[in-house]
């Protein structure tokens, strides 16, 4: 008898949050067009078979979403899901039911892991693919910094009381830089870079490739602070399998050059000033076709959430799916009304 009447309750509370939830709300448009089910099949493996039970893994990872669409931390996403209905609505938690609390959104983090959510981002981007939302043929390509999550004036101050610090300054006195910095950072693989040429940050580069189609973010990869636009682009797979690559100033070099030629794409390298093959007019040509999807860094937050390359790349990667999930129920939008 109590079975029924909690199943009475549960449909009659379903209904109820369906109908206080607006149709039109952004939550419903990425339920309607994302099947996490689907995306998060290869990931069935990661509960064990021992143990208390959890909340199924697609509930686990929309909460994350949810956590990184709304800019929240542990403690806030707690919160929000409690209160907030189109959250519930779209992690599908019923209107009454208990919600995680905040440890539980770390361990799910630590238990889908980098490697895991780069192989979940990748077969979301071939799905956009075979959506025509990835068309395949101009190509964008740069980096931005994120400022680490430390107190630099703390790690001086540890690396000048250091006695045994190697590293001294013109007067002989200790100082902090790339070489040490990681003997007094909380964050050990954070470091001193510059964007530019006066820019200088501590932190971590962010290098993206945007299909400029509908700017969907194809690519994602973490770099340390230190390391150049251009090593980014020879060390890592961040080069599309044909079509035409926009890059800027940094990624000007023969070696790229000859990597762009190997891989068979056409290049639409801005040059450097001093190179005597530039051509000035189709320069700003290609500055102008480039610039719109300079805006995709600014809708991702500057500074990391947390300390380690491998977990500041988890947020990159989440981060980058809120990005393509916005971007897809923008232009599926667009699609219907037109």
């Amino acid at each position: 008898m109590e079975g029924t009447q909690k199943g009475s309750q549960d449909i009659i509370y379903g209904e109820l949050l369906e109908n206080l939830v607006e149709k039109d709300h952004p939550y419903r448009k990425i339920l309607k067009h994302v099947d996490f089910d689907i995306i998060l099949k290869h990931c069935n493996n990661l509960y064990g078979t021992r143990g208390r039970p959890s909340f199924p893994l697609v509930i686990g990872f929309k909460t994350l979403l949810l956590q990184y669409w709304e800019d929240l931390s542990d403690r806030e996403l707690e919160r929000y899901l409690q209160e907030n209905l189109p959250a519930k609505l779209f992690c599908g938690f019923a209107l009454v039911e208990k919600t995680p609390d905040h440890s539980y959104f770390g361990r799910l983090r630590k238990l889908i892991g980098t490697d895991r959510l780069a192989d979940l981002f990748n077969s979301v981007v071939k799905s956009l693919e075979k959506q025509g939302f990835v068309g395949n043929v101009f190509h964008f390509v740069d980096a931005s910094k994120i400022l680490a999550k430390v107190n630099l004036w703390e790690a001086r101050d540890k690396a000048i009381a250091d006695k045994e610090n190697d590293e001294k300054d013109d007067d002989g006195k200790p100082k902090m830089n790339n070489k040490n910095i990681k003997n007094y950072s909380s964050d050990k693989d954070a470091r001193f870079g510059c964007k530019g040429k006066k820019n200088f940050f501590f932190g971590y580069k962010r290098n993206l490739s945007v299909d400029m189609r509908f700017g969907i973010i194809t690519k994602a990869h973490i770099s340390q602070g230190n390391v150049s636009d251009h090593k980014v682009l020879l060390e890592d797979d961040l080069l599309p399998e044909q079509g035409m690559i926009f890059m800027d100033k940094g990624y000007d070099c023969h070696a790229v050059d000859e990597l762009i030629r190997k891989k068979g794409l056409k290049s639409a390298v801005i040059r450097k000033n001093n190179r005597k093959d530039k051509n000035r007019d189709l320069d700003r040509w290609r500055t102008s076709v480039r610039m719109p999807f300079e805006s995709v860094f600014s809708k991702m937050k500057r500074e990391t959430r947390y300390r380690g390359v491998k977990k500041v790349q988890f947020q990159n990667l989440m981060e980058c799916l809120v990005y393509n999930f916005k971007k897809l129920i923008k232009y599926r939008s667009f699609a219907r009304a037109s």
